[in-house]
Order: structure tokens, then C-alpha cells, then sequence
């Protein structure tokens, strides 16, 4: 299905299925949400899962000249959790960028959720500066990501030998060049062009979310791999359910920011557990 989002954008929201409560997935920058399809089929008796597309990811357009305005990733989760849930009680999971969202989502309308996991969101202190304003590994290798490949097998291949796609859950990374890369009469491109996701990257802490948590009802569980610096994900993760009036803490001492990717098995029981 698909809803109307702000800039005119019609967001993408697919069906994965299952029976039980409705569950959304929002994704992290660069990724899409089929990337978590494999997380709700291990729940699909639980759970009836949906996805959604950002804009500028999978199925969902970029608006033309749009320079990214992480408010607007705020806007996709709203609509797609009021689309799904407008009566509210909805379970939503999201992934760094895609848990900001709902965060942002869960602030504009506090009946929307039952509760949200977040792994390790992208949630900053506006006064740690945006990551834009350093040299990041993660923005670079954006604007060098290979956007183009012979085919879908040929892309398959190639990130499977080299991290740190080569870790993923072999579902999971088919999933992500299959709904991730669009045919062409000779190739498969990108979806979500590497310029999009390095301004994404670029522009994670300008918004003031970090600010306004306490403001926010709804319970929500902060989800971080193992924590090695303050200044990233997993090192901002406690502060951020620190300031949560409703929110919890859990640390996966074994787990990175891809962890999601890497053991769907186990994030599923993240899920299981939050509810």
C-alpha cells in the first residue's frame, strides 16, 4: 500500500504477513525494508508484519532537489504507523535511522505505539555537533558505494565476500540487492543512490529529538551492540532511555549496529521479549 507523506512523497509500505498484532519495521539509511522481512517470518505467528520504505529508499522516491531533512523520515513513520494503526497499540521495531523515526512518530502522536524497540537509533545531542561536521568513514564509503552491477547474482557475490556484508544473514543480503537494486536493460542499480544515503549520514544529528525525549509517553526499549565510544550509536544508547519517561536499556555485549542483519533470530526475540 501506499500513503501520502509529506513533500507530496507516497510511502511504501509492504505486506510481510503472519497473524497476531500488527508489527511495523522501519529501516536504517541505506537499506530498505524486505531487509527485514526474514525477522518477521520468524514471528509471523505472533506478529502481522509490515514494512516501511523511507523516502529515497526501496520502493518510496526521493523528491527531486530534496536535501534531506531527517523531520521528513519523521513524517514517513507517522503516516505509515497511522495508516496501520489508526485506532493506535501498535508494535513497531526500528533500525538507526528507522528507530529515530519512530521515535519522532511516537512524539507526534503518543497513541500511536504500544511500544517501540529501537536498536541503537540515531539519536544526538544537538551540542555534540552532526556527524557531518568530521570526517566520517561511514558518509565516504557512502559516496564510494559501487551502484551498479551486472546482475542481481553479480551484486550477490560481491558483497558477500567483504565485510561487512559478508556477515549478514544470507536471506537478509539477498533480500537487500533483490528489493534493493532496480533492473535495467543491461544491469541492476541501486535504489537508494549512495549521494542520498552520505547526506543522510551527513544530516543524523541536526534534528533537536534528543531534546525533546522527555517529553515522549510511549515505552520504548533502546537496543545497542557493544559499547566502545560515546560519540556513535551504541554509546548514545543508554543516555537515550535514560531521558525516556518510559524507556529501558539493553546492551548485547556480543552485538554491533548490524546486529539486526547478522542474527534475525535473535532480534525477533527482542521483539518477543519487549511485548
Amino acid at each position: 500500500m501506499r500513503v501520502e507523506s509529506s513533500d507530496g512523497v507516497n510511502v511504501a509500505i509492504h505486506d510481510f504477513g503472519g497473524s497476531g498484532p500488527r508489527l511495523l519495521f522501519s529501516h536504517a539509511t541505506g537499506f530498505h525494508a524486505h531487509c527485514y522481512q526474514p525477522i518477521a517470518t520468524r514471528l509471523s505467528n505472533e506478529f502481522t508484519s509490515f514494512g516501511l520504505d523511507h523516502r529515497g529508499h526501496g520502493e518510496t522516491p526521493r523528491p527531486t532537489d530534496w536535501q534531506v531533512d531527517w523531520d521528513c523520515y519523521g513524517d514517513d513513520a507517522t503516516v505509515a504507523a497511522e495508516a496501520l494503526a489508526p485506532e493506535g497499540g501498535l508494535v513497531a521495531f526500528g533500525h538507526s535511522m528507522g528507530g529515530a523515526s519512530l521515535v519522532m512518530a511516537a512524539l507526534r502522536n503518543p497513541e500511536l505505539f504500544d511500544v517501540i524497540v529501537a536498536f541503537e537509533p540515531i539519536i544526538f545531542p544537538q551540542m555534540m555537533g552532526r556527524p557531518g561536521d568530521d570526517p566520517s568513514p561511514m558518509v565516504t564509503a557512502a559516496r564510494n558505494r559501487r551502484d551498479t552491477f551486472d546482475s542481481f547474482e553479480a551484486a550477490i557475490d560481491n558483497y558477500a565476500s567483504k565485510p561487512p556484508m559478508q556477515f549478514f544473514d544470507p536471506e537478509i543480503l539477498r533480500a537487500y540487492v533483490e528489493y534493493g537494486f532496480e533492473p535495467t536493460d543491461s544491469s541492476v542499480t541501486l535504489r537508494c543512490a549512495p549521494e542520498h544515503e552520505a547526506r543522510t549520514f551527513e544530516m543524523g544529528a541536526t534534528h533537536d529529538l534528543f531534546e525533546r525525549l522527555p517529553e515522549i509517553e510511549t515505552r520504548i526499549v533502546v537496543v545497542s551492540g557493544k559499547v566502545e565510544t560515546e560519540r556513535s550509536p551504541a554509546g548514545i544508547a543508554q543516555r537515550v532511555a535514560d531521558r525516556l519517561p518510559n524507556g529501558s536499556y539493553i546492551e548485547l555485549p556480543a552485538g554491533n549496529h548490524l546486529s539486526p542483519f547478522i542474527d534475525p533470530g535473535e532480534t525477533a526475540q527482542l521483539i518477543r521479549d519487549a511485548v
